[in-house]
């Protein structure tokens, strides 16, 4: 339900806040005063087009805001796109600024103008000569068929079997497009699998055994270099720890005469430590270091076995254990794919569930549009279209998530005239007409919270303006139903009454005013809707006869 609407400079509005209540609520105004402004205004918060033209004259940006109380249908969409639900109220703003530019918000959060539109759908129904309908749309017709007959369950049902069949049925092709090479994949993979399951190529194994290897094949060049480098720091004669005490005995006879040198001293007990713990780590070294000719040969082995698998099948020797491993699952997947018998069978019975649940479907479906048919046509009769008829019709479709008819609305606008799709009825009040009797058959199945009828009265009076009038104030039980009307006999039936008004301003552009009237300003403005600018109290009189009816 639409509970406030907050406008800033919107085309003739400068800034506007409005509150709505349940049941129906009515608009009117003198003609030119814009009361389509406001409907125009939120569509554009339900994600309809915009561009620079929606902004006041002189104004940076536009700016529309609407607060909707959120349905369980709703919070769940909110959910699923990943937007925040907040209690259990839903706040939809749209902005577009001067050069046409428009961003879009759900509580807060950036969304697209598809999100936008997709959430209006479930929010906000229109029923006018405005593109926001959802009645045209074939898919809702058919939605709105099954809620009216009370199957929108076994709907659910048939579209789970469809999307079951589909499953089994791409498993089948899928498994069958693998057989067709299957036998030649298959020896491949066995192949590859059945070289390296001897081979075993583990993870990691080739970083580990390419070290080891440099460090067994310069084993003697290793342990050579150790042994030098310990003759030349401790062992030879004229070792570096040789020459380092005698220039250290030399100094310490001299410190005698100048003690500045005994911090060079000191840096050479330094470094005989440091030439004596480094000798030390190299003997160190010698000890666990050796020439292990046999696992030498080992190692070299390993490596030209990995190499050799490497070449044979074109990889890096350290892919070998990613190639095993894939050919292995590969080979497995095959066999298990191979049993195409069973996979049919299972496609076969997934066929045979959906079938039956569409042919149910499809009966309670016809019920329901024979039911529906003849509802709207009475309903018809009491709108100004005597003789005129409504008929839905189920037309065979290839099956699909949605069964295996799909719906079409075709009416008839009077006696002798052909059905026609709804879509394609020429009179935009004829179309509000037949939308509001579907409307109000079907109050109690569609999910949409909100109906705003705009101009549905165009072109009746007398007696069909009472029923229309009638008709809306039992919509309003139960839906919110906002309806932008210029009959007096529609007005006095609405729960809510707001005035638009023109006004002019000091400067620039003119204002549009919307204000809800008191039971004073209803009378008011009933009798100008009765009389026209001259409003006598035998007009008020009869405006307050209207009311109290």
């Amino acid at each position: 339900m639409l509970l406030s609407l907050s406008i800033r400079n919107f085309v003739l509005v400068d800034e506007l806040e409005l509150e709505f209540a349940p049941g129906f609520t009515v608009l009117t105004g003198e003609t030119g005063a814009g009361k389509s402004i406001l409907i125009d205004a939120l569509l554009l918060a339900l994600g309809e087009r915009a561009d620079a033209s929606v902004v006041r004259e002189g104004a940076a940006r536009a700016d529309v805001a609407a607060e909707f109380r959120a349905s369980p249908a709703v919070a769940n969409w909110l959910t699923s796109q990943q937007l925040p639900v907040e209690g259990d109220t839903v706040l939809l703003r749209r902005i577009v600024d001067a050069s046409g530019r428009s961003r879009a918000f759900v509580n807060g959060v950036p969304v697209t103008q598809a999100q936008l539109r997709e959430l209006g759908e479930w929010l906000v129904d229109v029923h006018g000569q405005h593109a926001h309908q959802s009645l045209l749309r074939p898919a809702a017709q058919l939605r709105l068929l099954d809620e009216h007959g009370g199957h929108a369950a076994l709907a659910a049902e048939v579209a789970a079997a469809h999307a079951a069949w589909r499953r089994a049925q791409r498993d089948r092709e899928q498994a069958e497009t693998i057989a067709a090479s299957a036998a030649a994949e298959q020896e491949r993979l066995r192949f590859v699998v059945e070289a390296l399951e001897e081979l075993a190529p583990a993870a990691g194994e080739w970083e580990t055994i390419e070290a080891e290897h440099k460090r067994l094949a310069h084993a003697a060049a290793l342990l050579a270099g150790a042994q030098s480098a310990i003759d030349a720091l401790t062992e030879a004669e004229g070792a570096a720890r040789e020459r380092i005490d005698a220039c250290a005995a030399r100094l310490r006879q001299l410190t005698g005469y100048d003690a500045r040198l005994q911090p060079v001293l000191e840096l050479l007990d330094t470094a005989r430590a440091h030439i004596d713990e480094a000798a030390a780590e190299l003997r160190r070294y010698l000890d666990r270091a050796d020439l292990d000719e046999t696992r030498l040969a080992e190692v070299e082995a390993r490596v030209s076995a990995l190499h050799a698998a490497a070449r044979k099948f074109r990889v890096a020797p350290a892919e070998l254990p990613t190639l095993w491993h894939s050919a292995r699952e590969k080979l497995a997947a095959l066999s298990a794919a191979a049993d195409l018998d069973a996979l049919r069978r299972r496609e076969a019975a997934a066929a045979d569930a959906y079938y039956a649940a569409a042919r149910r479907l499809s009966e309670a479906r016809a019920a329901a549009a024979t039911q529906m048919s003849a509802e709207v046509t009475r309903a018809m009769q009491d709108l100004g279209m005597a003789g005129g008829r409504f008929e839905v019709t189920l037309v065979p479709a290839e099956p699909s998530g949605a069964g295996c008819e799909r719906v079409e609305f075709l009416v008839a606008g009077h006696a002798g005239s052909r059905l026609r799709p709804l879509a394609k009825v020429a009179s935009g009040g004829e179309l509000s007409r037949i939308s509001l009797a579907i409307a109000v058959i079907a109050a109690t199945a569609t999910p949409v919270a909100t109906l705003i009828f705009d101009e549905v009265d165009a072109g009746v009076g007398g007696a069909v303006a009472e029923t229309v009038g009638r008709l809306l104030k039992e919509l309003g039980r139960h839906r919110q139903v906002l309806c932008v009307t210029h009959l007096p006999q529609v007005a006095a039936r609405g729960d809510q009454h707001l005035r638009v008004e023109k006004e002019a301003a000091a400067c620039g552009p003119p204002m549009t005013r919307i204000e809800p009237l008191d039971r004073k300003g209803r009378v008011d403005e009933l009798a100008r809707m009765l009389g026209g600018h001259a409003i006598t109290e035998t007009t008020r009189k009869h405006a307050r006869e209207m009311l109290a009816a």
